[in-house]
Order: structure tokens, then sequence, then C-alpha cells
């Protein structure tokens, strides 16, 4: 499903931030921001499409696209980059109020990636154990949703967690602003694999995406 490729570090721009933040100073570092998602619900209402899966689909394309985003240690804990990586996010079972983790391979096709993933969400929506699926791989970051708060700051504190290097992000409720539907997205990231820069990136351009929603119109049904 993917393959960890080492960082030619005689090249690497970063290759002093990364030994500073990986090995002296380990830390990591959320950003929350409001998301305008309005344009996003407009074009799929009426439609069967999902706008949670769309959302994850935009940041799996988003985080696709960018090598600090991939970054995994190798075998010998060296800096290395997956060649992609793959959405993982949780399935809430109200009856238990427990969630489940599942994933979905990542799709340049946002159609074929809706399908794939609303069937994982139906097959798991009853799950009883955390991680139902058997085959999640190594190259996945990790989608959560909080769709009852909107929260305007949100951080994980990972006990001995310098290892990873994948990005965390979690999805909160939605919330209205005059005529705005706006969506909290938070970033948890190593600082070692990604500054503040490239995490400022991500949003703009997810915001893009979300801002400009003809591709979802694909899936529609």
């Amino acid at each position: 499903m993917g393959t960890l490729r080492p960082i030619d570090l005689s090249t690497w721009p970063r290759r002093e931030h990364f030994a500073h933040y990986r090995d002296r100073v380990p830390c990591t570092y959320a950003m929350t921001i409001d998301v305008d998602v309005t344009e996003l619900r407009l074009a799929l209402s009426g439609t069967a499409v999902k706008s949670s899966i769309a959302v994850i689909w935009a940041l799996s394309t988003i985080v696709n696209r960018h090598q600090e985003f991939r970054m995994a240690l190798d075998t010998s804990g060296a800096a290395a980059v997956w060649d992609v990586v793959h959405p993982a996010f949780t399935v809430f079972n109200p009856e238990r109020e427990t969630f489940a983790g599942v994933w979905t391979p990542h799709r340049d096709d946002f159609a074929t990636f809706h399908d794939e993933a609303a069937e994982v969400v139906d097959r798991h929506r009853t799950a009883t154990t955390l991680f139902p699926q058997a085959d999640t791989p190594a190259n996945t970051f990790d989608v959560s949703s909080i769709p009852w708060a909107s929260f305007t700051g949100f951080t994980l504190q990972i006990g001995d967690g310098w290892d990873h290097l994948l990005p965390i992000i979690t999805l909160g409720r939605y919330r209205q602003s005059a005529d705005r539907t706006l969506m909290p997205v938070a970033v948890q990231v190593h600082h070692a694999a990604a500054d503040g820069f490239h995490t400022a990136r991500l949003v703009n351009e997810l915001q893009e995406l979300l801002a400009a929603p003809e591709w979802a119109l694909a899936a529609r049904h």
C-alpha cells in the first residue's frame, strides 16, 4: 500500500531543523483554524454525497501533495517519506457511545474514494472493537471528528510520541457566522517534520479546495 523512501540528507533543506526538533528539542505543536465550508455544503445539498467524506478526501489530497506530511522514521530511525499515505478516521457507535478507527485507501478520484469510504463507514458503524479492520497499513494519518462541539483550540498529549511524524487532524462541529458555515480544524504536527509555514500552507490549500467544490459533484448519485 506504499513505499517508505529515505531522504537524501545531503540535499534536504530541513536537515538541521529535523535534527534539532527530533533530537535536541523534541516537540509537537497544534494549530486550530476555522475553515469555511459554505460552498461545499451548498454544492452537496440534496445529494447523497456525504460532506464528512468529502472533507476527509480533501485533507488526504492536500496531505499527499507535500512531503513533510508523509514523513516517518525507517527501521534505522532515519527520516524517510511514504510515497502515499491513506486517511484513518473514526466511526461513532451511538448505542455504545464508542468509536471505531477505520481507514480507506487514498484515491485521486473523489467519486471512487467516496463510495469506498461510505461502504467502510456503513460496515463498521456498529463495530464493537476499536480497530475492526485487520489490514490497517503503517502509512495512515489520523482524522478524528468531534461533531458535538465547535472548539477554538484542540491539542493531544501523546506520551512518548516522539517517533510519530504523520499529522493528526481533528474536525469539530459546524457553526454559523453571519451567512457562512465554519468548521474548526485542528492540525497536530511533529516539529521535526513540519514548521508553521508548512502547516499554514496545508490549511490554506484545504480552504481553497473546499471553496471550489466542483470536484465533489462528480460523486452525486
